[in-house]
């Protein structure tokens, strides 16, 4: 078949779009074979066979077997491809660990469940997340037609929830960009990095041409007719004095004297100059909404020119200052020696998910808070922002919950962030986190978490009304969430148990998290106490009828 034919072939075949360009994709990373027919590029039917054979039930049948029948598959959102999970705002900058919008979206809109409509929350509802991460319970609630309030103890991830949510003068935003991104060309214009990136890409593209041919070398990979890790060593030692060469002629100085801070670490001194060179041209701007969204975008530019290998941006290692054979792209790739490229991909990048999400907002509030859940006064720190959001919270109160807490010994969270903390020089509160990796995982890193999140409930508690519905994302592996619930004064209503597709870590097990729906314990006694109290008024004869 052709690539159009194939493309149509597997949209049909798996029940979603597949487009001209992901048959292109399987071709050139070795899914399936080229075969080169009448001048156009074939593929092969019991090739795309062979790699759909996941789809049409078997991927559900197979996580069904390894996780459970319980498992709810309509929450796995199979049916989405990537660039809906990551829509608009929601990809302005990388965040790990975060939940997708869909799954948001479910809950706090209507839908269907067990043939019954349940509606949790409504149109003009204010919704609260104590674990607000980047934001995403805000951005679908502004989407819904729902207020919001977010809370969280970074104040770099309260940074990027408030700039997915704010409103722009897009003008403004695309003359700064263009200002700072003209200066940023005049300044590394007569830089020798710039002779010597070109070189290293003509040496690089001719070696890898030869070395690692596209698709065939993928290809080979993939039918494991290939050592991939003694041929890429191999080539990368072939490689290292074209290089070494390069470095020498041009003078280029690999890393910064000092290596103090992340910032002075994980960057080469070509790049680290780049970035204090955009940074100083941030603080001119004085549209403070139009500062905070470039300096996102100036972090998401440094976070992607880390001194590290394409398969380690989330797990970093040791710094890379040499060339190296890339598992994830299967031929020899090179450090960064310049932010350019990045920046201006994310610039433009960052202005079309704003103007998409315009098309989209709500006129509703949402906002952001920097705090510690257990302790923070919602209403005063609102109030400060806000007296008519803050009236509102006073007239209607926050209708529910919809969040997911930081899981027990698994992430740092201001580590992940630390270029940023290091670049904007903001606060660290590492001792506030609840269930931090450092702490482990052990029985009283366990127990420590237990009263960290149920006192956030509590606090949050004070502000819900009576009826209040509070949903949280969790993997329980160590079943703590009925104790959780039990010392907030909840009761666990109903779980959710969904399979977590698409992960973006290395470990591509099979792998699901609850959602746990609480409400009041009070409330859900009284309920059933006047339940019973309904039932013993039927006659005894009507009662066993």
């Amino acid at each position: 078949m052709t690539i159009k034919e194939a493309s149509e072939w597997a949209s049909k075949h798996i029940g979603r779009n597949v487009t001209p360009s992901n048959i292109s994709y399987l071709i050139q990373y070795g899914r399936v074979k080229k075969i080169e027919g009448n001048g156009a590029t074939q593929i092969s039917l019991s090739d795309l066979l062979s790699y759909y054979q996941s789809y049409n039930g078997s991927r559900e049948i197979n996580f069904k077997e390894r996780l459970g029948n319980d498992l709810n598959w309509a929450l796995s959102f199979d049916q989405y491809k990537e660039a809906e999970t990551t829509k608009h705002v929601h990809r302005l900058h990388p965040y790990k660990g975060k939940f997708i919008p869909q799954l948001v979206e479910y809950f706090l809109d209507a839908h269907i469940d067990n043939f019954k409509k349940e509606t949790y929350f409504k149109k003009g509802d204010i919704v609260l997340d104590p674990f607000s991460g980047s934001g995403t319970t805000m951005v679908q609630a502004c989407e819904l037609g729902m207020h919001a309030i977010g809370i969280d103890v970074s104040a770099f991830n309260s940074l990027i929830g408030n700039c997915k949510i704010s409103r722009y003068d897009i003008a403004d935003l695309r003359n700064e960009l263009l200002r700072i991104t003209k200066a940023l060309d005049s300044f590394i214009k007569n830089s020798n990095t710039l002779e010597f990136e070109a070189r290293l890409l003509q040496e690089l593209y001719a070696f890898n041409e030869q070395h690692f041919p596209v698709p065939e070398y993928k290809h080979k990979l993939h039918r494991k007719l290939i050592n991939e890790s003694e041929y890429g060593k191999e080539k990368e030692k072939l490689f290292f004095p074209i290089y070494a060469d390069l470095v020498k002629k041009h003078h280029i100085k690999l890393r910064q004297e000092r290596s103090e801070t992340f910032l002075d670490k994980w960057y080469s001194q070509h790049i680290r100059d780049e970035i204090d060179f955009v940074f100083n041209e941030i603080k001119k701007i004085e549209n403070i909404h139009t500062k905070k969204i470039v300096s996102i975008i100036l972090s998401r530019t440094i976070r992607s020119c880390r001194a590290t290998t394409h398969a380690d941006l989330a797990t970093l290692l040791e710094p890379v200052t040499t060339t190296y054979y890339c598992h994830k792209h299967g031929k020899i790739c090179k450090p960064l020696f310049s932010i350019l490229k990045w920046w201006k991909r994310y610039s433009k990048d960052t202005v079309d998910r704003l103007l998409q999400f315009d098309k989209l907002r709500t006129d509703t509030c949402q906002t952001c808070l920097t705090g510690d859940s257990r302790t923070i006064d919602i209403l005063e720190r609102v109030g400060a922002r806000s007296q008519a959001f803050a009236g509102l919270i006073k007239t209607q109160k926050i209708k529910g919950i919809f969040s997911s807490p930081p899981y027990v010994g698994l992430i740092d969270y201001h580590e992940q962030h630390a270029y940023a903390y290091d670049l904007f020089c903001f606060d660290r509160k590492d001792e506030l986190e609840i269930g931090p990796m450092y702490k482990g995982q052990k029985r009283e890193a366990q127990q420590d978490y237990i009263q960290g999140i149920s006192d956030v409930l509590k606090n949050c508690k004070r502000y819900l009304a009576d009826d209040y519905n509070v949903f949280l994302v969790a993997n329980d592996k160590f079943n703590m969430y009925p104790t959780i619930a039990e010392k907030a004064g909840m009761r666990i209503v109903n779980q959710f148990k969904r399979p977590v597709l698409n992960r973006t870590e290395k470990d591509k097990t099979a792998y699901s998290e609850t959602i746990f729906h609480l409400k009041d314990s009070g409330l859900m006694a009284n309920l059933e106490n006047i339940s019973e109290h309904l039932y013993n008024q039927i006659p005894s004869n009507h009662v066993a009828q």
